[in-house]
């Protein structure tokens, strides 16, 4: 089978693998650098099972910039294209899912077209009927950034929106399915076929809770860290039991990244004549967050004696072994330390040629960062910081994500 996947970002080029592994998959993006790098089967994204995959395994994969021709002869088209959160019009950006759209519209009417992109609940349906395209599914993807294609191996759930009363759609969404179920390790995973709206809204929902851990231990460390209390003693207890369970409760600097803020103010914004507090606190609680740890860290460097402290950030992603800090959290941080008057320096080796980053200088060499800064802010603590632990402002209590 012949399947067109618009997009290769960590959801696009994961399940371009993914789906490849047993058809012949074409992988369509913008950027001509990542679509040879795809093409020699080098990753243009950090994640191992990517690289591994890319380099080791046999797959039916090529790249390309002409989506038309990609578009052409598919049966399934995925979309993977990024939908950004517009402040102005508190809304997911959906023009590139609009664009892929008319695109495969265009050139081939019988193509069934997946929606992989995170969109605002009740989006699949508005656009079947703007579009004038029936064959439109909603699949909503549950990837961690760094390990995106081990999740479609091993997923959790798979969850296939459809129109309910059309029969030849319904089926079209469950041979989908099946195509997400050949390529997975992991058999028997357990697959919902539900309504558009519905699987929209498990997207932004299960978002929206993760978001809720964060910042409920978050709050938690807040409290122990005024009080002057063991914050890991409290979390380690509270976790045993096991209606709460031991994940999602590291203290950082605020959720990040690039889902969960998007994804709980899109939420929020769907709420609109719908009584609610919980969706707007889980939002303001993530900046309160910031606010605190800001002001921690510049008391603890005007401790150094400075009227204007030197404060290093060690790192700006937000997970291991990820090369990506859209939205970390410590960028606003940042903005927060600089207001205050603070001088800010980045060490990220991911900033290979940036000599400035966010109006701060980028220090290349760890030792001189480490000398140069009175304070060093690290959101998730490293063994190369162990020598300078007088200077560590972090909240991170397990040294994991």
């Amino acid at each position: 089978m012949k399947i067109a996947v618009a997009g290769t970002g960590y959801v696009g080029l994961s399940i371009s693998i993914l789906l490849s592994q047993n058809h012949e998959v074409t992988a369509v993006d913008i950027l001509p650098q990542k679509v040879e790098m795809i093409n020699r089967r080098t990753s243009p994204i950090r994640d191992n099972e990517i690289e591994k995959y890319l380099s080791q395994k046999p797959l039916s994969l090529t790249a390309t910039t002409d989506g038309k021709s990609a578009y052409r002869e598919a049966k399934f088209v995925v979309v993977a294209t990024p939908t950004n959160y517009d402040e102005e019009s508190n809304f997911f950006d959906t023009s590139a899912v609009e664009s892929v759209i008319k695109e495969v519209s265009a050139v081939n009417p019988e193509a069934y077209i997946v929606i992989k992109s995170t969109v605002p609940i009740g989006y699949t349906q508005r656009i079947r009927e703007e579009s004038g395209n029936r064959r439109i599914l909603f699949s909503p993807e549950f990837l961690r950034e760094g390990k995106a294609l081990y999740d479609n191996l091993y997923p959790s759930r798979i969850v296939i929106g459809t129109d309910l009363q059309d029969e030849e759609l319904s089926a079209a969404a469950r041979e989908f399915a099946s195509l997400l179920q050949q390529g997975a390790e992991k058999k028997d995973v357990p697959t919902l076929v539900m309504g558009f709206t519905e699987a929209e809204a498990v997207k932004l929902f299960a978002n929206t809770y993760l978001a809720l851990r964060v910042a409920y231990f978050n709050e938690l460390d807040t409290y122990a860290e005024m009080k002057g209390l063991d914050a890991k003693q409290i979390i380690d207890a509270i976790c045993m039991d096991s209606r709460i369970g031991n994940y999602y409760n590291n203290p950082s600097f605020g959720y990040g990244g690039y889902c969960l803020p998007k994804d709980t103010k899109q939420l929020l914004a769907n709420y609109k004549e719908v009584p609610e507090k919980l969706m707007e606190a889980i939002v303001t609680a993530n900046q309160t967050r910031k606010e605190f740890v800001a002001d921690r860290i510049y008391e603890k460097a005007l401790a150094s004696g400075d009227s204007v402290p030197t404060v290093g950030v060690f790192r700006l992603t937000m997970k291991a072994n990820s090369d990506n800090f859209r939205q970390c959290s410590v960028q606003g941080v940042i903005e927060r330390l600089k207001a205050r008057g603070a001088e800010v320096i980045i060490y990220e080796p991911v900033l290979k040629t940036e000599t400035e980053y966010f109006g701060c200088r980028v220090e290349k060499d760890l030792s001189c960062f480490k000398r140069d800064a009175q304070v060093i802010v690290a959101n998730r603590l490293e063994d190369c910081l162990r020598d300078v632990t007088e200077k560590v402002y972090t909240r991170d209590l397990y040294c994991r994500d």
